[in-house]
């Protein structure tokens, strides 16, 4: 059959992460080709939202990444190096989950304020859904250094703890990004 359309490389991707997205978190990422094989991959996330009750979620960072693609750029398996960082107000969140050193179940009767940097590796997979959309899955694994102030409660102004560290190691990145190559 002929294609009466030229062909063109598609070098310039621009991005959703679907998880943030279910979280009410904007957020927006831009891939560049940076050669047959390699990208560069920066993306930001924002929330900025009150939310109900005592609970609070506001936070935004930033997340550049250089990947290594296997095959062709924008398409089936990468590699990652991954930094990032942003700043944080959480806390009033209700949960029990303790991990890797982190116990998260501290955000159910504290907020925290501060800001964190950090890096990792990561690997994904990009299916290709169109001739310009894919689905890229990604999963990132590192470290995160933190530095906060703790307050009574999520809605409480009263400072209880200043300038303490946190040394995170565990994911760093989770994405189900719904991506528009042009």
């Amino acid at each position: 059959m002929l294609n009466l359309l030229p062909a063109k490389a598609q070098n310039v991707a621009l991005k959703t992460n679907l998880a943030y997205d279910a979280t009410a978190s904007a957020n927006l990422g831009l891939e560049f080709a940076m050669s047959r094989k390699w990208t560069m991959d920066v993306s930001g996330n924002l929330n900025a939202w009150n939310m109900p009750k005592d609970m609070k979620w506001k936070h935004w960072f930033v997340q550049p990444e250089a990947r290594y693609w296997f095959c062709e750029k924008f398409g089936g398996h990468f590699l990652g190096i991954h930094a990032q960082a942003g700043q944080f107000n959480v806390g009033g969140i209700k949960n029990n989950i303790k991990f890797l050193g982190t116990d998260f179940s501290k955000l159910t009767d504290s907020r925290y304020q501060g800001w964190m940097a950090g890096g990792g590796i990561s690997y994904g997979y990009a299916f290709i859904l169109g001739r310009s959309w894919n689905l890229e899955l990604e999963v990132g694994v590192g470290y995160n250094y933190t530095l906060y102030d703790r307050f009574e409660c999520a809605g409480c102004g009263r400072k209880v703890e200043e300038d303490q560290e946190h040394h995170y190691v565990g994911p760093t990145k989770a994405a189900i990004n719904l991506v528009y190559l042009f």
